[in-house]
């Protein structure tokens, strides 16, 4: 006799039914709103009616049909069609034992040896950050996958390297080849220090060159920094997130990346200091303005939420409560010069605006660039080539050609 239930309008039958209460009591622990749950019922419903089909118990489940299920379900279905969709449903079940752990995470394809040693230099030798890592990682990946010849590295040639890049540049945008290209030449230095290849095929990696509009730093005017702070809501807690967020890309001038992985011990309030994550894994402290650490204590006060478990400043307002990522900082950007009726742009324009504005007010280059914490001096020195004013009285004149007597000009 097949078993139902109706929950929340949602009518369950099969072999979850009996799982339905104690999942849905995990999903408003997690933080689900009311909707989400029901969307995550709905999905519930379907994987039980599928499974009843199958003649399937809930203890069945494998690997093989999650994605056997995944799959009919996206061919009729357009929302929660990815295995991401039921991973709160998998952990819980797993987490209670009727399913086994791999079938909610299972395992990732092994990467070859030479992979993972390439991963540990650019994490201990080169000292890149976590995800930076996980990037040039994944275009390896992807080279090693789709363009190795069958006896791997030891039989790659020039022209294979040079094929596999104008294969990327006939599928994706120069700049995604651009990084492919530059990721591939640190890989085969790499291979051929280690003794991986015995020739250097890094001359083979073609330099791929993208448009470019302008060498310039360019930021935006202050009036379209403040326009994007006042479109952002400070009565909701998502708007009280991404007043934070915007205030320190523009006050102090962080990356996206220094602000998603800004944590709560960096913030240090008795002596009005924030310690920076920058790239290369440097820490640097920073003083902290009044108008910012104003924001960022408003949104943890009332808007960041209790039951966030990591010690990043900034999550997901929406369970599950994920840390914000580089991407999801650039996407609060952007929604916000919508809501201010501006041009796109991306998070990096207001480090330049900080950079500019220091520029105008006379600011040594050595304090920008210790501000901006600049690697390279020459990095900051672009910042003086914005005061086309002050430029325009050091360029020389024109020469011109007074011709000599009897001469026609």
């Amino acid at each position: 006799m097949t078993v139902a239930s109706t929950t929340r309008g949602v009518n369950i039958r099969g072999p979850l039914v009996g799982y339905v209460a104690g999942f849905e009591a995990e999903l408003s622990r997690l933080g689900f709103t009311s909707a989400s749950v029901v969307n995550q019922l709905r999905l519930v419903a379907h994987l039980s009616r599928w499974l009843e089909g199958q003649r399937l118990e809930a203890t069945d489940l494998t690997v093989e049909l999650v994605e056997t299920f995944v799959g009919e379900r996206r061919a009729t279905y357009t929302g929660l069609v990815s295995r991401r969709a039921l991973r709160p449903l998998l952990n819980w079940l797993a987490a209670s034992g009727v399913i086994a752990a791999e079938v909610a995470s299972p395992p990732l394809p092994e990467d070859p040896p030479v992979l993972a040693r390439f991963e540990r230099n650019l994490m201990g030798e080169r000292r890149l950050q976590a995800g930076t890592t996980a990037a040039h990682v994944a275009r390896v990946r992807r080279f090693l996958d789709g363009y190795t010849p069958p006896g791997g590295l030891v039989e790659l040639t020039a022209a294979e390297v040079t094929r596999a890049l104008l294969h990327e540049g006939e599928r994706r945008a120069p700049v995604s080849v651009k990084k492919f290209g530059y990721t591939l030449r640190a890989f085969l230095r790499f291979c051929l220090v280690t003794g991986e290849v015995e020739h250097d095929l890094t001359g083979a990696t073609l330099v791929i060159r993208s448009p470019q509009l302008s060498l310039l730093p360019v930021g935006v005017s202050p009036a379209q920094t403040e326009a994007l702070l006042a479109a952002c809501d400070r009565d909701t807690a998502l708007g009280r997130r991404e007043y934070a967020v915007i205030v320190l890309l523009a006050r102090l001038g962080l990356r996206a990346g220094e602000v998603a992985a800004l944590r709560l011990e960096d913030i240090d309030w008795r002596h009005g200091e924030v310690l920076i994550r920058g790239k290369g894994s440097r820490q640097e402290r920073l003083p902290l303005p009044d108008e910012v650490g104003q924001a960022v204590a408003d949104y943890l006060m009332h808007a960041r939420p209790a039951d966030a478990v990591h010690r990043e400043v900034f999550c997901a307002v929406r369970a599950p409560r994920r840390r914000r990522t580089s991407a999801s900082v650039w996407a609060i950007v952007n929604r916000a010069c919508g809501r201010a009726g501006l041009e796109p742009f991306g998070a990096h324009r207001l480090r330049h605006t900080l950079g500019e504005a220091m520029v105008a007010a006379e600011v040594s280059m050595a304090a920008i660039g210790q501000v901006l914490r600049h690697d390279d001096p020459i990095t900051t020195a672009n910042y003086a080539r914005v005061d086309v004013t002050r430029l325009r009285s050091l360029a020389q004149p024109w020469p011109t050609y007074a011709p000599a007597d009897g001469e026609r000009s």
